[in-house]
């Protein structure tokens, strides 16, 4: 006759160990927000350095053109997207970035003589667990 060990293994014991384990993945700080909090300080200490007279502007090159953006809100979607709200020539606009192809200069655009300085509002995602 042939008889083996068959052991009784507690699958949630391995369950709740494995997910008590921290680590510190590289991976994580590729994430949106990871890029998001980045972006906001160098935004942030730019924009302090402005007199009142000149707000944040962003200059971005894609196929061959020129963009200027002046940027009044930066938002972000896990996991791999960045949005930036705003004015291109007076318009409302929205560029939506993915996070492998944020590439841009920043730069001062002198602000409208009739209105308050606008400073860039940074949101954070709702609905992520920050």
């Amino acid at each position: 006759m042939n008889s083996f060990f068959n052991p009784v293994i507690d699958t949630s014991e391995i369950a709740r160990r494995i997910e008590s384990i921290k680590v510190d993945s590289p991976l994580q700080h590729m994430w949106a927000d990871e890029q998001f909090h980045i972006l906001k300080h160098y935004i942030q200490e730019f924009e302090q350095s402005l007199d009142d007279e000149h707000e944040v502007g962003i200059l971005m090159t894609n196929f061959g053109q020129s963009v200027l953006m002046q940027v009044t809100e930066v938002t972000y979607e896990n996991p791999v997207i960045l949005v930036f709200k705003g004015f291109v020539n007076e318009r409302e606009a929205t560029l939506i970035q993915h996070i492998n192809q944020l590439n841009f200069l920043l730069t001062t655009i002198k602000k409208e003589s009739n209105r308050p300085k606008r400073q860039i509002g940074f949101t954070l995602n709702i609905n992520e667990d920050k």
